[in-house]
Order: structure tokens, then sequence, then C-alpha cells
């Protein structure tokens, strides 16, 4: 009874309460979306492993490393294994299609990153062949690549014309893994670079460190630097997750404008649904009288006011989220060269449900007081 009428008094001015609802749901569609791509940011520090660390030059990542580190480094106390890549900055045609494409040793690189799936055929004819190369399958299917296609990147950090076989498709062991990488052989860019530039050779951009234990990883950081500590290439070794995070805080400016942005358009629809209240109650005033005479308290009036504004922002914010869902796929796959993963997370959609729940109570405040407040001779007296 008492939710029926809720809904009557909510949709007692159909047009006023279906555009309230409408931006509703529109500011928690935006709210939901901005917050998806603040997660899509931290995408790669969430799915950063605890087990593994990050070695680069110290004085900053485009300088390289020496090969000969990686001995030095497998001997380490608590270190279970080593790999190593650089990054290539290939253009696969144009330089609109941006991904990630890295040069690695592949088979210590597949046991360090277990997380990427390939088939045992795949990883076979991967391993066997130097200028194999495996891809993402998000990253296939959006250029549309097949197994034993030739693939052509033209190199920026390594000039020239570079030419792979796709050997492999990988899946992610879930869906935080990113499918938009591109990874080749380590010795195919050695060899060649011996060839043409010689002394960018035996060099790496980065070395993955898997750990034996993950609480071993601030003394094993200490140790490894320690070994190249006045040497010419000093190094900097950190976990994987200060490692992405140091990525993340090149945006920390453009993270905070969104984060501000997401809740000015809380705000702003709370005005909006405040106003609706503001006028609904109004025009009732002379019932709240009535009610007032008949000896209801303000408990009551509480409870018709807040649920009306509850259940306005309520079919509100469930509609927004619902087209959230929808318009989160479409907008991940325009942007997916920028944000390889981009879904909407159980922490936004509990997020987007929170701020519609304070909307309708911050709402309804002012409303309540003024009916709690108005003596029953003016409510009565009060037209319009």
């Amino acid at each position: 009874m008492l939710l029926k009428l809720l809904f009557r008094n909510a949709f007692r001015h159909r047009l006023r309460a279906l555009l309230t609802i409408g931006g509703i749901a529109v500011a928690i569609l935006a709210f939901g979306l901005l917050r998806t791509v603040i997660s899509a940011w931290y995408a790669g520090v969430d799915a950063s492993s605890a087990s593994r660390l990050v070695t680069r030059n110290a004085i900053s990542l485009i300088f390289s490393l020496p090969l000969s580190y990686k001995e030095k480094i497998r001997g380490v106390d608590g270190v279970s294994m080593v790999s190593y890549g650089n990054w290539f900055g290939g253009i696969y045609i144009d330089e609109k299609n941006f991904f990630a494409n890295f040069a690695i040793e592949p088979r210590s690189y597949f046991n360090l990153y277990s997380e990427f799936l390939l088939s045992s055929d795949e990883s076979t004819a991967f391993f066997r062949e130097r200028k194999a190369c495996v891809a993402g399958q998000k990253l296939a299917r959006r250029f549309g690549w097949r197994i034993g296609d030739i693939i052509t990147l033209r190199g920026t950090i390594f000039p020239g014309n570079w030419d792979f076989v796709l050997r492999g498709i990988y899946q992610g062991k879930d869906k935080n893994i990113d499918e938009n990488q591109f990874l080749f052989h380590w010795d195919y860019l050695n060899e060649t670079l011996r060839k043409t530039t010689p002394r960018r050779s035996d060099q790496v951009g980065f070395y993955m460190i898997g750990l034996k234990r993950p609480d071993q990883a601030a003394a094993t950081s200490v140790a490894v630097d320690g070994l190249f500590r006045n040497s010419y290439a000093e190094t900097l070794t950190e976990t994987e997750k200060a490692f992405q995070m140091s990525f993340v805080s090149m945006s920390e400016a453009i993270i905070t404008v969104i984060l501000l942005v997401s809740y000015v358009i809380i705000v702003i629809i709370m005005a909006v649904v405040a106003n609706t209240m503001a006028m609904s109650v109004r025009e009732r005033m002379g019932e709240f009288a009535v009610f007032k005479t008949l000896g209801f308290g303000w408990g009551y009036f509480v409870g018709l006011i807040l649920g009306e504004s509850l259940t306005l922002t309520a079919i509100g914010g469930l509609l927004g989220i619902a087209v959230t869902f929808p318009t989160a796929s479409a907008f991940g796959q325009a942007v997916g060269q920028f944000f390889p993963i981009f879904h909407v997370s159980t922490e936004t959609i509990v997020m987007d449900m929170a701020a519609a729940a304070l909307v309708g109570i911050v709402a309804a405040v002012i409303p309540i007081w003024r009916v709690v407040q108005v003596r029953i001779a003016d409510g009565l007296g009060r037209i319009g």
C-alpha cells in the first residue's frame, strides 16, 4: 500500500517526474563511465603481481642495460627466474594503430607471465621460429589477424621495416589481463642490430624478476641494485605495481580532473532532484496540513517525502546503470588502443547505487524540514 502511494505521488506530475528520472539516468551513466575510465587507467596496476619485480636503468626507462646483468641478477637470493625485453615502439600501417609491442625472451617471459595463455601448439611454433610473434586476442580481432599472417611493423626506436609471422594468439587468464599486446623474439631484434648498429646490440630495456616469495620484494630489490651501484649503468628495481604506478602518476592531473568532474555531476543532479521535490512539496502543502490535523506526526512526513525522492532516484539510477554496460562496451571498443582493459566493475556499480541513494536522501532534506516546520493554518491557507 505504501509503495503504491509513493509511486502515485512520485508520478503525480508525469512530465516532471520523467524528466527528472531521465536527468538522473544520464548523470548516473556519466558518473559510471568516468569512474570506469579511472578504473581503466589503474588496470595495469591492479593486474600487477606481488611476486614480480622490474629492473630498469636508474636514470630513465629510455636508457638500456647490458644483457650481462641477467646472470648476476639470477644469482641474487630470493630470485626464482629472470626474463628481459625491450619496448619496440613499432607502427602498424599508420600511427593511429597504436598498440604495445615488445621484444622478449619467449620461454622465460611466458613462464613468468603465466596469466598469458597460449595453446601448446602455438607456444611450440612461437618458440621454434625466430621471426614468430604472438598477439593478444583483442588485438588480433581488432585487425583481423589469423595464425600464419605476415605482419610488418615500421620501427621508430629501431628503424626499418620488421616482418613477423603470427604463430600464436594468447588469451588472458581473466578479464583484467591485457589482451592487446604484441610480443616477438628479442633474439630477432638483437641479431639484426648486430648487423646494422652493433653498439646497440646486447642491450635490454628492462628485466622482469620472479620472486620465490612476495615478502622478499624489498630485500631483493635492494640486493639487485646493490650489485650495480657505481657501475656505468646503475639500476632501479621496484615491484611491478610500483613500476606501473610510475606511468599512472604521469597522468595524475588528468585523473584528478576526471574524478572532480564525476563528483560535480552528482552535485548537479542533486540540485535538480532537490528542485523537483521542493516543487512537489510546495504544490501539496495543503494536503500535508490536512494530515497534520488528522494527527499524523513528523515520522510519517519523513517517510512519505523521503520515499518519494528515493523512488525517483532509484528508477533513474537503475536505468542509468542498465545503460552503462552497453555504452561502456561501445566506448571501450572505440578507445581500445588507449585502454586495453575497459569494463564496468562491481565497485563502479556499487558507487552508482550509493550516489543515487545519496542524491535521493539529500534532495529530500529541505522539503521535509519545510513540511515539518509549517503551521497547520499556514499550510491550509497556501494555494499552489
